[in-house]
């Protein structure tokens, strides 16, 4: 049986199991601090992400039981990978990832990236997004801070916290505003990969400039920032607008062409890199180029390998969006989960989950069928 150890890191209690030693801060996720922590029973560092008190409000139990659903599913190189899943005696939900030193963010804000950088990391980008979109998933917030790097250049697509399935009704806030999808900000109804296109666009052409290509300081600025090098959304755009208000504002800019994006971009920079983000920026999201597509661009092409880019097996069985639970029923759903997890893994994990909260011990012993040892 797991014995959970407490440890202070900068004001925040971390309940663990005694397999996770030297924890340290290195930051915070869409929703939970992360530590850096040494794993004594496979003997290297991992990440370790704490997320507090899911169970307290239904929306973050939802959102929290869909990431470890999707983490425990997607499983390909250049994603995050989730290594443990447990939850603490208080309650606390922890999930043990890979560590990975730094991420796009902080290396773009450290130093210019040569363009060999910048092709592979696009390249890794674009390999994991194929895979997240063979499995009808939309990340929906792609941003460099989400991307981790380490010291080889490996890269992992993590904070799963925002995904969604494929062309489903969505709500509008979404993604971080600089790499948000004009479709997201227009109140379209539903929108699907497409938005994590644009997104990757948004960061490739910020590994080039340096800083980012659309800095909106709000909403409103943000679309006019884009009409601004993009031109005005063309009338199969407009079409798709449900909000009255929305229709008012794209109605009151005025006349814009679209530029060429090699006038914004440093002298240097790639023809074929130049190429392909002129390919994923269409404000018409069925003009980008899908994932799968890009991998074969000129830009990329020197990596591309058909053989060695995998797609998932088939379309995740998602909670539907619209499902509303019960925090107690998001509860035992979550402890469901994390007993899948470690079936057959032969750890401790299980029991203690089934032990963890009296409540639901007798909900899941009737309800899942568990095979402990």
């Amino acid at each position: 049986m797991a014995t959970f150890v407490r440890t202070e890191v900068l004001g925040t209690s971390y309940e663990t199991s005694d397999r996770y030693t030297d924890l340290e801060a290195r930051g915070c996720g869409a929703s939970g601090v992360i530590c850096s922590a040494y794993d004594r029973l496979i003997h290297e560092q991992v990440a370790v992400k704490k997320i507090g008190k899911p169970f307290e409000d239904g929306a973050f139990a939802k959102r929290t039981y869909r990431e470890v659903h999707l983490l425990s599913k997607l499983k390909h190189d250049n994603l995050i990978n989730l290594k443990d899943l447990f939850i603490s005696p208080s309650e606390d939900l922890y999930l043990v990832t890979d560590f990975l030193m730094t991420d796009l963010h902080q290396l773009i804000q450290s130093r210019p990236l040569e363009n060999q950088f910048v092709q592979f990391f696009t390249y890794q980008i674009l390999r994991g997004l194929k895979y997240i979109h063979s499995a009808g998933v939309v990340h929906r917030d792609l941003k460099p801070s989400n991307i981790l790097v380490n010291d080889n250049c490996d890269l992992k697509i993590c904070d799963f916290g925002l995904a969604r399935e494929h062309e489903h009704h969505m709500t509008g806030y979404v993604a971080t505003r600089y790499y948000r999808a004009p479709e997201i900000m227009l109140t379209w109804q539903q929108y699907s990969y497409g938005v994590d296109m644009w997104s990757v666009g948004c960061i490739l052409a910020e590994m080039i400039k340096g800083t980012p290509l659309f800095p909106g300081r709000n909403h409103i600025d943000q679309f006019a920032t884009i009409t601004q090098l993009l031109g005005n959304p063309p009338p199969q755009v407009v079409e798709r607008i449900y909000s009255k208000n929305t229709l008012k504002f794209i109605e009151s800019l005025p006349p814009r062409e679209r530029i060429p994006l090699s006038s914004i971009l440093n002298d240097s920079a790639d023809r074929e890199a130049i190429n392909l983000l002129e390919r994923m920026l269409h404000l018409d999201p069925y003009q980008r180029i899908p994932a799968a597509d890009a991998l074969s661009h000129p830009y990329v092409l020197s990596y591309h390998d058909a053989e060695d880019e995998p797609v998932a097996d088939g379309e995740l069985n998602w909670v539907p969006e619209e499902m509303e639970l019960s925090i107690y029923e998001w509860k035992a759903k979550m402890y469901s989960e994390v007993i899948e997890f470690h079936r057959g893994a032969c750890t401790s994990h299980v029991e203690d989950q089934l032990d963890a909260n009296q409540g639901l011990t007798e909900f899941l012993r009737n309800d899942i069928m568990v095979d402990t040892y």
